[in-house]
C-alpha cells in the first residue's frame, strides 16, 4: 500500500510540473525570439531583479547564466532605489521577475530603466499588470494555481519562473556555442570542474617517481624498480625510451607460479612482462583515464603514459585519480 506522505509528495511534484508543460505550451514566439534577441545582443550584463520568493529565482536565474557564459548579476529593488541602479549601464538588459507584476519597488525602477535606454524582459504572472505593460517584452508565466494547499505560498508560481530562466539560458548557451571546455573554465572546482579540467599529466608520476627498466633486464632487476618507485609497476623501455611493456607487480606473481626457481634466475623482463598495454597521453582528461580503467570486464590499476611519438613519460594509477577527487 502506497504511503499517504509519498501520494502527497508526488502530487505536488505533478501539480508544479504540469504547471511548467502549460507554461511551455503556451509560449509566445514573438516574445520568445525577442527575448532571445535582446540577451544575445546584451553587450553589457543581464541583471536579473525580484523581491521576496521572486528575488530567491532572479538570483538563481543569474547564477546559471553567468556560469553558462552569460555574464549576470542579481540587483535587489531596494537596493536598485538607494544607488544601486548605478551599476546598470546602457549595455545592459534587465530581467524582472514579479508574479504580480505589481511589485512596488520594481515599478519605481521603471523610469529610471527607461531614461537609461536599458530593456526590460519581465517574467509575470499577470499579463494585464503595470509591469507587464512597461516591459519591452513579457513571458507569460502565469500558473493557475499554487501547489500549495491553500494557493498562498508561492510555489509552482516561482518554479515556472525558474524554468522559464534557465530556458533562457541554455538556449543562449547553445547560440553562443558554449562548449564544455568554456563551461569548465567556470567551474574548477569540486568534482564537476576536476572532471572537465583535470588531466593525467596533473596527476602522473614522472622523472626519478618513475623508474624505467630495459627489455634484457632480469626480474629482480624489475622487483627492484617496483619498489624503488613504489607505484606497484614499472614500464619496460627500449634505448629511445619508447614504451615496449608493463610489468606489474601481478605479473611478477604470475611468473614465480609458473616458472622453475632455477628459470627465474635467468628470465628477462622481455618474457614477463605486458606487451601493448593500454596506454593514456599527458593530455588525456583523467576521468577518462578513470573510465577506461574501470569499464572493462578487468578493471586496470595503472597505465602508461605516452606521448604521441611512443615516447614513455610516466605512470597514472587508479589510486592517484581517485585521491584527486573525481
Amino acid at each position: 500500500m502506497q504511503d499517504h506522505q509519498t501520494t502527497e509528495v508526488r502530487r505536488f511534484l505533478t501539480l508544479e510540473a504540469e504547471a511548467i508543460a502549460r507554461t511551455a505550451a503556451r509560449l509566445d514566439d514573438a516574445s520568445v525570439k525577442r527575448a532571445v534577441a535582446l540577451l544575445l545582443a546584451c553587450a553589457g550584463k543581464v541583471i536579473t531583479t525580484g523581491i521576496g520568493k521572486s528575488g530567491n529565482i532572479a538570483q538563481k536565474i543569474a547564477a546559471t547564466m553567468t556560469s553558462t557564459g552569460t555574464p549576470a548579476l542579481y540587483l535587489h529593488p531596494s537596493d536598485a532605489l538607494h544607488g544601486g541602479l548605478g551599476m546598470v549601464g546602457a549595455d545592459d538588459v534587465v530581467v524582472a521577475i514579479s508574479n504580480s507584476g505589481e511589485t512596488d519597488e520594481i515599478i519605481a525602477m521603471l523610469p529610471s530603466l527607461k531614461r537609461r535606454g536599458v530593456p526590460v524582459i519581465a517574467i509575470v504572472g499577470n499579463l494585464a499588470s503595470t509591469l507587464a505593460r512597461r516591459a519591452d517584452v513579457v513571458l507569460d508565466a502565469s500558473v493557475d494555481k499554487e501547489a500549495c494547499p491553500f494557493n498562498l505560498a508561492p510555489t509552482a508560481s516561482t518554479t515556472v519562473a525558474l524554468a522559464l530562466g534557465d530556458a533562457l539560458a541554455l538556449t543562449l548557451m547553445r547560440l553562443k556555442g558554449v562548449t564544455p571546455e568554456d563551461f569548465a573554465l567556470n567551474h574548477p572546482a569540486g568534482r564537476l570542474g576536476k572532471r572537465l579540467t583535470l588531466r593525467v599529466g596533473d596527476l602522473m608520476h614522472s622523472g626519478e617517481q618513475n623508474p624505467t627498466i630495459g627489455p634484457d633486464a632480469t626480474l629482480l632487476d624489475a622487483v627492484r624498480a617496483i619498489t624503488r618507485g613504489g607505484l606497484g609497476a614499472v614500464n619496460v623501455v627500449d634505448e629511445r625510451h619508447h614504451l615496449l611493456g608493463i610489468i606489474t607487480d601481478g605479473d611478477l606473481r604470475r611468473a614465480f607460479e609458473r616458472s622453475q626457481p632455477a628459470d627465474l634466475a635467468v628470465m628477462r623482463c622481455s618474457a614477463v612482462m605486458t606487451r601493448k598495454p593500454v596506454v593514456v597521453s599527458p593530455a588525456t582528461l583523467a576521468y577518462d583515464a578513470l573510465r577506461l580503467m574501470e569499464d572493462r570486464p578487468s578493471q586496470i590499476s595503472v597505465l602508461p603514459v605516452v606521448e604521441a611519438d611512443g615516447t614513455c613519460v610516466g605512470l597514472i594509477r587508479l589510486h592517484d585519480i581517485v585521491r584527486s577527487g573525481l
